[in-house]
Order: C-alpha cells, then sequence, then structure tokens
C-alpha cells in the first residue's frame, strides 16, 4: 500500500506516521507513506496556493492549478491506478467499513484542505471522494488524513502484529469490544471478574460475547441496527431488554405502592 499525501504542512506528519505500528510497517516495506507539499507545484515567487473566492465571502479558497498539477505528477510516479480522495466535512462519513473498502486498493492519494474549501473543479477533472471523520471542523485535513491512514494501513495483512486480534476490536462486527483486565488481579479492592481467571475458555467467549453486546446496547444501542449478530448475541439482547422491562415494571410497582 502506498499513500501519497497533499499538503501545505508536510512537517506535520513526520512524528506521528513515523512512530509504533505506522513506524515500523514502513521499515518493512509494507506501506510507504509520501508526503508532498502542494506549495512545491505552484509558479509564482510567493508560491501562493489559495485566493479569494469568485462571489466574494469570507476566508480562501485552494487554487485549482497547484492541485491539478501535484496530481497529475503524483499518479505518474507509479504505473499502480490510484484511488484519490478529499478530507472534507461534506464528505460521507469515515467507518471501519469505509477503511476496509480503501484498503483494497494499492495507492491513495489524499488531499488535505484547508481555509474554506478546494476549487469546486478539481472534481470535474479527477475521480476524488470526498470523506468526513466526523460532524465537526477541524483546521485543516492533515489529523484526518492521519486518522483514514492509520485505520486503513490496520487491514493490511502484516501491519498488526497480532491479527487475531483484529476481529474482536470495537466496531468490527458492529459491537463495541469487551471489558479488558490484567495484573494485578485486586486493586484497591476491585477484583478481575472471575469467569477470566477460571481457565474455561468456552466461559470466557461466553462472558466476552455477554459484556461486548451489553455494552453496545447500553452506550451506542444505534450500532445495533446494522451489526452483524450471531444468532447467540440476538438472545442476549432479547434476554437484557426482558431483564431491563422486567425492572422498569418492578419499579413502577413500588412507587405504586
Amino acid at each position: 500500500m502506498r499513500f501519497d499525501i497533499i499538503t501545505i504542512f508536510p512537517d506535520m506528519f513526520s512524528g506521528p506516521l513515523s512512530q509504533s505500528i505506522l513506524g515500523r510497517a514502513q521499515r518493512e516495506g509494507i506501506i510507504e507513506i509520501h508526503v508532498h507539499d502542494l506549495r512545491d507545484f505552484t509558479r509564482d515567487p510567493h508560491r501562493t496556493i489559495d485566493d479569494y473566492p469568485y462571489g466574494g465571502g469570507a476566508g480562501m479558497v485552494f487554487k485549482v492549478e497547484p492541485l491539478y498539477k501535484a496530481i497529475r505528477y503524483i499518479k505518474k510516479l507509479v504505473d499502480t491506478p490510484a484511488k484519490i480522495i478529499s478530507m472534507s466535512p461534506q464528505g460521507k462519513i469515515f467507518n471501519q467499513d469505509k477503511a476496509k473498502e480503501l484498503a483494497r486498493n494499492d495507492r491513495i492519494i489524499i488531499i488535505c484542505g484547508h481555509y474554506e474549501g478546494i476549487d469546486e473543479r478539481i472534481y470535474e477533472l479527477f475521480p476524488i471522494e470526498e470523506i468526513s471523520i466526523g460532524d465537526y471542523i477541524l483546521t485543516g485535513g492533515e489529523l484526518p488524513a492521519m486518522i483514514v491512514i492509520d485505520a486503513v494501513s490496520r487491514m493490511i495483512p502484516n501491519v498488526v502484529g497480532n491479527e487475531e486480534s483484529l476481529g474482536f476490536e470495537s466496531f468490527e462486527r458492529g459491537l463495541l469490544d469487551y471489558p479488558h483486565y490484567t495484573r494485578p488481579r485486586v486493586f484497591r479492592g476491585i477484583e478481575v471478574p472471575e469467569v477470566l481467571l477460571s481457565g474455561n475458555h468456552k466461559r470466557i467467549m461466553a462472558w466476552r460475547k455477554r459484556q461486548a453486546v451489553i455494552r453496545t446496547l447500553l452506550r451506542r444501542p444505534e450500532l445495533l441496527k446494522t451489526a452483524k449478530l450471531s444468532e447467540d448475541e440476538r438472545a442476549i439482547i432479547k434476554d437484557i431488554e426482558k431483564r431491563l422491562g422486567e425492572e422498569v415494571s418492578h419499579e413502577r410497582d413500588n412507587k405504586g405502592d
């Protein structure tokens, strides 16, 4: 997998992307990350990449010509076709399914927007998909680009050391993760759940499955609408909802007394 990033702040990427799992993946040649300064594709002495918007209004807009030249240059660096994405609050919300979809590409070019946006004509010149990491506004597309690179890279074989763990992470099947514990066994009077110390892997897996469902039901119930649930997990939900219903009824009865 090769990532090419177009940005006006290339130094922002040197630290975060060279550490931890992404750093190791690059050193081992599993992924490549190349950062390109958009100002290198300008023609004027001031290296201007933005201008006032036609029609008036506040803020500045990325000029189309530097972006056009940058994308054309990057596409020619390698023969492999490239998926082009633009980090934008107007894009579709990024999630785990989108990370998996993007991971099927061999190359991704990421445009980090700024100011009021990008000259709309760039979207007519190239097939660019706009992606948002959430319904809020940031100062630029650099941090969102790092998030996309991190999430997508983890889907690439051999990037994560223990790939078996990927299948049990939050959002992988639409559920939140189950609770985790490590030593010491007791801390300030709080003990690790007995089942995790039992050595009975069947019981442990059943407990973890139930805890994941409970946590999702209580914290992010909207995820259950699209989650890939097993019959056991559906039964857990029904049991929990039944118990909650009984508690509500009991509370109403007590108030009635």
